[in-house]
């Protein structure tokens, strides 16, 4: 088995060695990330500049390819330029993130970009995150990540179909199991800081508090703060189904004058 791993918090991340280490145990991995922190740039890709890609090392042996892109780039780059004259890998693997893409989160995440990518690209994809900031511990999200990859193959999601897996900050021992999930939908009260630099100029600072966290554990932020590992199945059609017949019946066309 072939693994593709990357993530978004940059080729140097504490969450991408600890996913490394586990997942380079049971598979032949190839790791391709950003040089820098790419967090919450979304599904952005690089089209103006050229991409340069170098060698990483990790105790003096070679580690994987470090980008100056976003995790899109990096998946596309891994699969049409760098990995082009070996086998496609037959699983992509995204994380670990440092902090929870849950809820809102998701939209913005590169993490969770990452699979989608994959996802587009037709290799079954998953991304992993640690709802922790603080002290993060990544060794039972990497355990539980090296466990699922053979579950993961085994089970025929659609095409175009990609999970987004939280894990909850605690020992793998307390871990109570699994809850096959939606996105959550509660709000952020957000707010910047305004502040000043050395020469006077102003900047502001984006800080942000989820309000109003669903207490379902179908919805992915209850079952991870309930120690849950959250699985959400996500694709990247974002038409909403539910009203297109609807509108389609609207008649906009009579109502504009075509």
């Amino acid at each position: 088995m072939k693994v593709l791993l990357t993530n978004d918090d940059g080729i140097t991340a504490p969450g991408l060695a600890a996913l490394a280490n586990a997942i380079s145990k049971i598979a032949d991995t190839a790791i391709v990330a950003p040089a820098t922190e790419m967090s919450a740039v979304g599904h952005a890709i690089t089209l103006s500049d050229p991409l340069k890609v170098t060698e990483a090392k990790k105790n003096g042996k070679f580690f994987g390819h470090s980008v100056s892109g976003t995790p899109a780039d990096c998946v596309k780059i891994a699969y049409w330029a760098l990995m082009k004259d070996q086998s496609k890998p037959d699983l992509l693997i995204s994380g670990i993130n440092l902090g929870s893409n849950t809820g809102i989160n998701t939209i913005y995440s590169g993490t969770v970009s990452a699979a989608t990518e994959g996802a587009i690209l037709g290799i079954p994809s998953f991304a992993i995150s640690l709802t922790t900031f603080v002290n993060p511990d990544f060794s039972a999200a990497a355990q539980f990540a090296a466990k699922f990859c053979d579950v993961f193959l085994s089970y025929a999601l659609p095409r175009g179909v990609y999970l987004n897996i939280n894990v909850p900050a605690v020992p793998y021992d307390q871990i109570k199991g699994i809850q096959i999930t939606q996105q959550g939908m509660a709000a952020y009260e957000e707010q910047y800081h305004v502040r000043e630099d050395p020469y006077n100029r102003k900047y502001y600072w984006l800080t942000g508090e989820k309000k109003n966290v669903e207490a379902d554990l179908n919805i992915d932020d209850a079952a991870v703060n309930n120690n849950y590992i959250s699985i959400t199945p996500v694709h990247y059609n974002l038409t909403y189904f539910d009203i297109l017949e609807d509108m389609r019946s609207y008649n906009f066309n009579d109502k504009i004058g075509w």
